[in-house]
This record gives C-alpha cells, sequence and structure tokens, in this order.
C-alpha cells in the first residue's frame, strides 16, 4: 500500500527535478546576489536601485501599461472569440489573421510600428496629405509621454491579443450550447446570456489568459525598445540596462526580483478575482 501512496510522488519527481533546476535555482542566486557584496548581507543595492532616476519611471510605466493594455485585450479576445463562436463566413480565414501577429517576434513588431509611428512614417504622411496637420506630429518625442503611451499600447494591443484570444477561444468552445440555448428559451436577452452564463463558464480560461499574459506584459521590452528607446523605459528594459551596458548584476537582480513579486501579486489577484461557479460555492 506505501509503495502505491508514494508512486504519483516519484512519477512527479522528474518534473519537480527540472521546475527546480530551472527556476529554483536561478531565484536562490537572484536573491542572494541582490542582498549580498563582499561584506556579506546588504541593502546597497536597492538603495542604488531605488534612487536611479528611471527605476520609479519604469515602475509607473510598467503598471500603466499593464492597466491599459490587459483589459483592453481581454474585452477584444471575448468579443473576438464570441464571433467566432458565431460561426461567420470563412471563420477560419478570419482566425488565422487575427493569430498572424502570433508568428511575428517584439522587435519585428516594434519596428512594423516604429515605421507607422516615426516622425516621417505612414501615420504622419497620412496627416499631412489629408491636410490635418501641417508637419505631422512628434508620437515618440521625448517631450510626449502620453503619445509615446500611446503608440507603446497600441503596438502590444496588436501583437499579444492573438494570445488571449487563443485561449479564450479554446474556453468558449468547451461550453455546451445547452446552456445558451436554454437561457434563449427562458427569454435571456444577449447581454444576460453573455453576463450569466457565458462569462461564468469562461472563468477558468480568462484566468489563465489573464494570468498569462499580465506576466507577459511585466516582461515587454522589444516593442517599447524599438519605438522609444529608454525615454519610455520600463522594468525589464532596466534589468537589461543593469546587467549589459552598465554591467551591475546585483542591481540587475533586484530590478527582476521586483517583476516577480508584482507578477505573483496580480497571478494571486486573479485566482481571488476571477473565480468559477464550483469555487464560487
Amino acid at each position: 500500500m506505501a509503495r502505491f501512496v508514494r508512486s504519483p510522488w516519484i512519477l512527479l519527481l522528474p518534473s519537480v527535478v527540472l521546475m527546480l533546476a530551472l527556476f529554483g535555482w536561478p531565484l536562490l542566486q537572484a536573491i542572494i546576489v541582490a542582498f549580498t557584496d563582499d561584506d556579506g548581507v546588504t541593502l546597497s543595492h536597492w538603495q542604488r536601485l531605488i534612487d536611479d532616476p528611471y527605476f520609479l519611471r519604469a515602475l509607473r510605466n510598467t503598471l500603466l501599461l499593464i492597466v491599459i493594455v490587459v483589459p483592453i485585450q481581454l474585452v477584444l479576445s471575448v468579443g473576438m472569440a464570441l464571433l467566432m463562436q458565431a460561426r461567420p463566413r470563412f471563420a477560419g480565414v478570419h482566425f488565422y489573421l487575427w493569430c498572424v501577429p502570433l508568428a511575428i517576434s517584439e522587435l519585428a513588431a516594434g519596428l512594423v510600428w516604429l515605421s507607422v509611428f516615426d516622425n516621417r512614417g505612414y501615420l504622419n504622411s497620412l496627416l499631412v496629405s489629408l491636410g490635418l496637420s501641417e508637419h505631422g506630429v512628434q508620437w515618440l518625442g521625448y517631450d510626449s509621454p502620453t503619445t509615446m503611451l500611446l503608440a507603446v499600447v497600441v503596438a502590444e494591443v496588436w501583437r499579444a491579443t492573438a494570445l488571449m484570444f487563443v485561449i479564450v477561444v479554446a474556453g468558449v468552445q468547451m461550453i455546451p450550447r445547452d446552456y445558451d440555448e436554454a437561457a434563449q428559451v427562458f427569454g435571456a436577452s444577449l447581454w444576460q446570456r453573455l453576463r450569466h452564463v457565458t462569462l461564468p463558464l469562461l472563468a477558468p480560461s480568462l484566468q489563465v489568459a489573464l494570468i498569462l499574459r499580465t506576466i507577459l506584459a511585466l516582461q515587454a521590452f522589444a516593442v517599447a525598445q524599438a519605438l522609444t528607446g529608454r525615454d519610455f523605459p520600463l522594468l525589464v528594459g532596466e534589468t537589461y540596462e543593469w546587467y549589459v551596458n552598465l554591467q551591475n548584476p546585483a542591481v540587475a537582480s533586484a530590478v527582476a526580483l521586483v517583476v516577480l513579486v508584482v507578477s505573483l501579486g496580480t497571478a494571486v489577484l486573479y485566482l481571488r478575482t476571477v473565480r468559477t461557479s464550483e469555487d464560487a460555492r
């Protein structure tokens, strides 16, 4: 009997060892590097990070990007998934077109949108040709943080909405049509069916989509780097800056730990707020 009790743990052992090797040991190393120096335990690396003028801007920009981008992508992905559920003509073509951005790297997407928002890019050329602007708009100017944020948001929404869309589509396809048809029989409107039938049954998929997308939004770097450089700093960009350009792994580890804490906090928040009907009972 004891052998059968222990067997699941034996089967899980390779996965546990792999996870510890890939995540546990690097995490431990990052904590040691961030909190120690040649004299022992210290907070000097954290003090240097906090004193850096880019850090608070990077933290603010990263959180602002999450607050703006993730809800927009959630609404778009749910709407696109419901449209696919209605099975319009050429539904397969729609699906593949919406998933095209998944095949494009972050840096390539950033360069594409740079050609749009650049001072001599396609958008300014269009505005000038239509007579809506005389010399175009400085979308990516250092003194225009609002338009820089807008450019990064548009690029991120275009690039990564497909990821949430694929997850939500899988969740929608798992919902039996009987529930929606029964609600229609009882006279429920489209909004009532969406609110009381579809979204509660989609809760597990929405949890996965929100957690994964938020973590990836925290890791956003290449798009913003291609569009704005360090004029619009993000946390992962600061990790790269401290590690590669400033040659300071200790402060880079501190920034990485900040990203980890924010990721864990948002994941716990989603798990507590987006509940399935079974969890609520």
